[in-house]
């Protein structure tokens, strides 16, 4: 799987186009994600990725990096031996694309803002 594309507000994944935010895991795209708390991305959020256990979490935080990893959720990625890497999206797509290809990577994206 990979991520053909990103601007503000859109991102192309294998073709498809995608107008909100969405969560990609086990190579299956997860798409109107929609937080609890719009910038504050919480265990709640993620909840369906802690289950698949990945080896790598990348968080795109947004075209302006405003959505903020809770401290809550970098240390229950840490207990589960999950890496976090969280970067504004255009730059959390660039490393999603480096790492694609495996099964263990997921990764969570805030489209705007």
């Amino acid at each position: 799987m990979k991520i053909d594309a990103y601007e503000w507000g859109t991102i192309t994944i294998d073709g498809e186009t995608y107008t909100r935010d969405l969560k990609i895991i086990n190579n299956k795209v997860v798409p109107k994600w929609w937080r609890k708390e719009g910038h504050n991305l919480l265990p709640e959020d993620v909840e369906d990725i802690f289950d698949a256990r990945p080896g790598v979490l990348v968080v795109g935080t947004g075209h302006d990096g405003l959505m903020q990893v809770s401290e809550t959720v970098t240390k229950r990625l840490g207990d589960a031996g999950i890496q976090l890497i969280a970067k504004p999206t255009r730059q959390a797509v660039d490393e999603f694309n480096r790492l694609a290809g495996s099964p263990d990577i997921a990764f969570a994206a805030h489209l705007t803002c």
